[in-house]
């Protein structure tokens, strides 16, 4: 792709669109299906949802931060933090699926708030499953120099983006605190 470029490649886009789909696929099969045998407790992993939580935390602060760069004009910063939000953001997926892959089941929140965890819990997996193509997507586009499409969606991207990653903290506190 060439510095002119508006668009991703049809085959980076498609590839991007596939990822997405075998990854949310694998973390719902990890999630909702049965762990196999002698797996479940093998390994403790009950500090995990708190070391999600600060991969989220940090992802936001990174975002903002390279939300910053980017209006006050200094775009090699904000690629730097643009991509260790990405960065962070990856190592919390593989912490995330570690987590089910070892645990007994998803966490129960028994709170007094279970209307409100379990509104928060939906539009987080909902707009999860969606940031997963949409920051592949925009970070391809910042890349490979397709700039006019990246900042068409970058606004869209930051904003589900914090949402995930700040609900993601919440629904820690909430079903683990």
């Amino acid at each position: 792709m060439n510095a002119a470029s508006t668009e991703l490649a049809p085959n980076l886009q498609r590839g991007i669109y596939a990822l997405s789909g075998v990854l949310c696929l694998v973390v719902v099969f990890l999630v909702l299906g049965p762990v196999p045998a002698g797996m479940a407790g093998s390994v403790d992993v009950s500090a995990l949802p708190f070391v999600n939580a600060t991969f989220n935390s940090v992802t936001a602060v990174l975002l903002l931060a390279g939300f910053a760069a980017v209006k006050s004009g200094r775009i090699e910063l904000h690629k730097r933090l643009m991509s260790a939000s990405f960065g962070t953001s990856t190592l919390f997926l593989l912490s995330y699926v570690t987590y089910h892959w070892f645990s007994e089941g998803p966490a129960i929140y028994a709170g007094a708030f279970r209307g409100i965890y379990l509104f928060v819990l939906l539009t987080h997996i909902v707009l999860a499953s969606i940031i997963l193509p949409l920051a592949l997507t925009t970070l391809a586009r910042g890349w490979f120099g397709a700039i006019p499409s990246h900042k068409r969606i970058a606004p869209a991207t930051l904003a589900i983006w914090l949402y995930v990653s700040v609900t993601g903290v919440l629904i820690v506190w909430m079903a683990h605190g």
